[in-house]
């Protein structure tokens, strides 16, 4: 009764019982709302914020940055704890790293009438955020016997590094663009080391259910560290190509090794029956997706026959959108007290976002071109805004099972 009578902003309400809890409803809520902004500027001529760069870099930005360092605050801080056996983070600190991601979207918003102002504020709160993260998950990081997961540090490090430079460059009026693509190249590499923990609870417990159906032992699905690293490299290698503008024959084949290299890893997921289950099955379309995008992007580049963006897109609506859709369905039921099956409208909105991925990257290769763009938008916002009214009211209300904190359904882990 307490919590329900708690005001939103106090530290008592249910909103503050998880760290995944406010970031995940912001970064619902900013992928339907910047895509609908964009829509709007794109087909009714609606105004953007009018921030150095223009209006693409605002797209590119709030939903890479906005809505991806969202979620990717709200991923790390639930499952860092539980990947490391340890204690939820108490409700302060994450109440801090909400309020310097809600500065750095005013403050970028209105760095077009205040452009020094504006930005430097903006690049302080988005660093000071990325950096607080790094700072509090390192000791339970670093303390880990075996260290497993380190690889979150150093990728919070590399985002932050690469923000850095994007804020500088916005700052001296050079070309910030290229910053945001390899920003999407981290974001990639981060989907990669995330799924290899994700899918090891997701698939094997498809495995489990298969079992219990079958009555035949099955070998446990295993995600390897030499076709991840494998990954990882190619993936790091193509992203560097591209930022230092590399001859487009370049990095058209170190694009075709990305793609290959996803594929190579895809081949630890092949599991016979469990695999077509929902969860594991939407989880592959991901890397399907990413080895896609990378393929797509070198044959632009090899034919010359239309632009790379097609690849591009793929990657930020097809691997970028729909992990972040998942994940959030996933753990934000299941760290709620929740059960995450038997909700038909989760397939439908990871299909709206699969589709949009397709029409957008059809946008560069076939006319006509307003028409795919603004269906892929509507797609985006459509899967997004279901996402809301379905997962939002789970994150303003108490836990179902009425325990506290981060445990899985019935206190178990996630």
């Amino acid at each position: 009764m307490t919590l329900r009578r708690a005001a939103l902003w106090q530290l008592q309400h249910p909103l503050w019982l998880c760290p995944f809890r406010p970031f995940f409803a912001l970064a619902l809520i900013w992928a339907w709302l910047v895509m609908l902004l964009w829509g709007g500027f794109l087909f009714m001529g609606w105004p953007l914020p009018a921030v150095l760069g223009g209006p693409f870099v605002w797209h590119a930005h709030e939903l890479l940055v906005g809505f991806g360092t969202a979620a990717i605050a709200g991923f790390v801080l639930t499952a860092v704890p539980e990947f490391t056996d340890t204690p939820a983070f108490d409700a302060a600190p994450v109440r801090r790293f909400v309020a310097l991601w809600l500065v750095g979207r005013l403050a970028f918003w209105c760095s077009g009438w205040w452009p020094t102002a504006g930005l430097a504020l903006a690049g302080i709160a988005h660093l000071a955020l990325l950096l607080g993260l790094a700072r509090l998950l390192a000791p339970r990081l670093w303390q880990d016997p075996d260290r497993r997961h380190l690889s979150f540090l150093w990728m919070l490090a590399l985002l932050a590094a690469l923000l850095a430079g994007f804020y500088v460059d916005a700052l001296r009026a050079g070309e910030p663009l290229r910053w945001l693509h390899a920003w999407l190249g981290a974001l990639v590499a981060l989907i990669i080391v995330a799924m290899s923990r994700i899918s090891m609870s997701v698939v094997n417990a498809s495995i489990d259910a298969q079992v219990l159906l079958d009555r035949l032992d099955r070998p446990p699905y295993l995600a390897r560290p030499p076709r991840r690293n494998l990954a990882l490299l190619a993936v790091a290698l193509c992203t560097a190509a591209e930022f230092i503008q590399a001859p487009g024959q370049v990095t058209a084949w170190l694009a075709l090794a990305a793609m290959c290299a996803v594929l190579n890893l895809l081949n630890d997921w092949h599991v016979g029956r469990p695999l077509l289950r929902r969860w594991p099955l939407m989880l592959y379309g991901v890397y399907g997706f990413m080895a896609l995008g990378y393929g797509v992007g070198a044959l632009a580049r090899l034919t010359q026959a239309f632009s790379p963006n097609a690849g591009v897109h793929l990657l930020t609506t097809g691997v970028l959108g729909l992990n972040i859709y998942i994940v959030i369905c996933i753990a934000g039921y299941t760290h709620a007290g929740v059960e995450k099956d038997g909700r038909p409208w989760v397939l439908w909105g990871a299909l709206a976002l699969m589709l949009a991925a397709v029409l957008r990257a059809l946008a560069y290769v076939a006319a006509p071109t307003a028409l795919w763009m603004g269906l892929a938008a509507a797609l985006w916002c459509a899967a997004f805004a279901l996402q809301s009214t379905r997962m939002l009211p789970v994150f303003l209300r108490p836990r179902a099972d009425g325990r506290e904190g981060c445990a899985g359904v019935l206190g178990k882990p996630g």
